[in-house]
């Protein structure tokens, strides 16, 4: 049986080496030269289920409302005319009560406990190396009312189990001695031991190679144009090298995905929202934090990766442009620069933004669709690294008839 899996991400990729294990003739197509070219090739790196509370909060509403008015907003509101975007974004709203805040994110946070599982499986069993550290992560707070807030969320997540620890500034020094600096600015901070980061354009490639062990084709430089159907069954999708056709098909193009998907009269609650991210190299003579972690005040993550630093930050909705100048990297820099001064060379940058296909309550879409052999693996948002190998393992079991290890409410199409 040949599946095509569309898309060579990391959600893509995870895909096609869960159903190549399966024993499944898998091709993977993307437009891009290269495997995580898009979204996964610059993205935070942290694989991090104590970071799973919902974007579509109580207090999201009044964030966006700002963000029209006030530059350097971590969570920005672009207008623009784009019908979709206020599709999304009435749905979004309809998230952002306590109720649905406090479901939608027990759903996320026992998906990546799962996929996380997943991942280690994985590493363990392909030996993968991708720049891994598995130490745990900081999420810091700037003041006492932030603090206190930030621990009432993360009970959620701790009643599902997830290994937390809230620690004073001393503490969370004590754990990073790399924050020495930034004393003065820390409230304390929440540490997840069972968390972890690493590069997931490095683990998609590695992972690639396992891939091409197992049988799978990769074809790229293939831009989709068309997906073709007849009934309820998918034929093929249209590249420059014409109809490929296949048995069954994976839509993971990520925020491209509700675009192809368009095609067959689907409207997938799914959204690009902006994110940035600067990489700076690491000498000899700096002093790199060790942990990756969260400012969460400001929103700007960092994680190390050997020899090099990184930090990421904003989700700016402004539809699918991906342009940045260095000046959208200001807020960030300053951050990076707060915490660590001798971090890295801030001076060598390098600039990159992505987009991360969002759902408005931040759990991604798997499975079934009402073309009987056409099924999704997209929707992942911020936590694409995170919940990749989880949703493969979900897909590849729901794809071969076996009952999900999982509980999939909430995460297939309605």
């Amino acid at each position: 049986m040949k599946t095509v899996v569309l898309g060579a991400g990391i959600a893509g990729v995870t895909a096609a080496y869960y159903l190549a294990r399966e024993g499944r003739e898998v091709t993977v197509i993307d437009r891009q030269p290269g495997v995580a070219l898009e979204t996964s090739f610059a993205n935070a790196g942290l694989v991090a289920p104590g970071h799973s509370y919902t974007w579509a909060s109580p207090r999201a509403p009044k964030i966006l409302l700002k963000s029209l008015f006030v530059d350097g907003q971590a969570l920005r509101l672009k207008l623009n005319a784009d019908p979709h975007m206020w599709a999304w974004c009435f749905q979004f709203l309809r998230n952002c009560t306590a109720e649905r805040s406090r479901q939608n994110t027990t759903r996320k946070v026992r998906l990546c406990r799962y996929a996380q599982r997943q991942l280690q499986q994985l590493t363990e069993a392909e030996r993968l190396q991708y720049d891994r550290i598995s130490r745990g992560l900081l999420y810091l707070y700037r003041d006492e009312a932030s603090f206190a807030r930030g621990t009432q969320n993360m009970s959620i997540l701790v009643a599902n189990g997830l290994p937390l620890e809230t620690l004073d500034a001393a503490q969370a020094i004590a754990r990073e001695p790399a924050l020495a600096h930034a004393r003065d600015s820390l409230a304390g901070a929440i540490y997840c031991p069972s968390d972890e980061s690493g590069d997931a354009h490095l683990f998609t490639r590695a992972l690639k190679a396992a891939c091409e062990r197992l049988g799978v084709r990769f074809d790229f430089d293939a831009a989709i144009s068309a997906i073709e159907a007849s009934g309820d069954r998918v034929i093929g999708v249209r590249t420059p090298a014409g109809l490929v056709r296949g048995d069954e098909f994976v839509l993971a193009l990520g925020s491209w995905s509700p675009v192809l998907a368009r095609q067959l009269g689907y409207r997938l609650p799914v959204y690009p929202v902006k994110g940035y991210s600067a990489t700076f190299p690491v000498g000899p003579d700096h002093r790199p934090p060790e942990l990756g972690g969260v400012d969460e005040n400001n929103l700007v993550a960092w994680a190390r990766f050997g020899q090099r630093l990184r930090f990421t930050a904003t989700a700016e909705f402004s539809g699918y442009d991906t342009r940045h100048t260095p000046a959208d990297f200001t807020s960030m820099l300053q951050v990076a620069r707060e915490l660590f001064p001798n971090g890295a060379d801030y001076g060598r940058p390098s600039y990159w933004a992505g987009l991360r296909p969002m759902t408005p309550e931040g759990t991604p879409l798997i499975g079934r669709t009402r073309h009987r052999n056409l099924y999704l693996n997209t929707g992942h948002g911020h936590m694409g690294w995170t919940m990749s190998c989880g949703t493969a393992k979900l897909l590849v079991d729901i794809m071969a008839g076996r009952q999900p290890e999982l509980d999939m409410t909430g995460m297939t199409l309605k």
